[in-house]
């Protein structure tokens, strides 16, 4: 589980309810047509931006912002000196023994790639489609929910119009202005909200695991070609140390050793 994004949402939500609850009850800011106005219109304009598959598929990803689990590259680097020892020792084929042991299936793909005898550059070019067709995925869901965020302020504001055309021919009676103006506002807090609370975080969200999976998965195939090079573990993991930040590689070593 994600802890940043918990404490965030319980944090803007939770704030925003203080504050209103404060200056008064909580059911002024319910507008059952208001929210249909906003949440309705966004989708709707979403469906036509998008194909259907692809705002399904972002929904069921969506997940990913609330429960995932950043991997370490501090032990994929530890774990590729370890095979590139092993394989400098005992030959490539001696690493289909460790196969069993490896969890992550981009990795196990590579090494099985490499006891299989295949070319190097076939290797890289292989993986690197796998991690471009990847990168193009998480990309396209990123990019839903910030249309998502870019539109929902949109038809925030739709809706404060048409609240406004309605309190408009109601001019006649001064009483019914006010309440009037207030629930127009209100198709303009929820489209905010909306956007700045929930679409475009999570849309933010969804980019920096890709960024950190696709740079793993990258590094993963560094490692794997220079295993393939029969280069020297130690030479492979200052290679390596040059995709994480120094305070990691500090770690690396400090794991290392101990």
């Amino acid at each position: 589980m994600d802890i940043a994004t918990i404490l965030g949402m319980v944090a803007a939500f939770g704030l925003m309810i203080m504050a209103i609850l404060s200056g008064g009850s909580l059911t002024i800011f319910i507008d059952i047509p208001s929210f249909l106005i906003v949440v309705g219109g966004t989708i709707g304009v979403t469906l036509i931006n998008f194909p259907l598959k692809e705002v399904l598929r972002a929904v069921n990803v969506v997940k990913n912002a609330f429960f995932n689990k950043l991997e370490s590259p501090v032990e994929y680097i530890n774990l590729i000196v370890k095979l590139a020892d092993k394989a400098r020792k005992e030959g490539i084929l001696a690493l289909e023994s460790e196969l069993g042991n490896i969890n992550d299936e981009f990795l196990a793909k590579g090494i099985q790639m490499l006891v299989d005898g295949i070319d190097p550059k076939v290797i890289d070019d292989t993986l690197s489609k796998e991690i471009e067709y990847l990168r193009e995925r998480h990309k396209s869901g990123a990019e839903i929910f910030s249309a998502m965020g870019a539109v929902s302020p949109a038809m925030g504001m739709i809706g404060t119009l048409i609240g406004l055309v309605q309190m408009l021919q109601n001019m006649s009676d001064p009483s019914s202005i006010g309440p009037a103006m207030a629930v127009a506002l209100i198709t303009t807090l929820y489209g905010a909200i909306l956007a700045n609370v929930i679409f475009l975080p999570i849309s933010g969200k969804l980019q920096v695991l890709s960024n950190h999976e696709c740079l793993i998965k990258e590094m993963i195939l560094e490692g794997i070609i220079c295993i393939s090079q029969g280069l020297n573990p130690r030479v492979i993991e200052s290679k390596l140390h040059a995709f994480i930040e120094p305070k990691l590689r500090e770690l690396a070593k400090a794991e290392k050793g101990a």
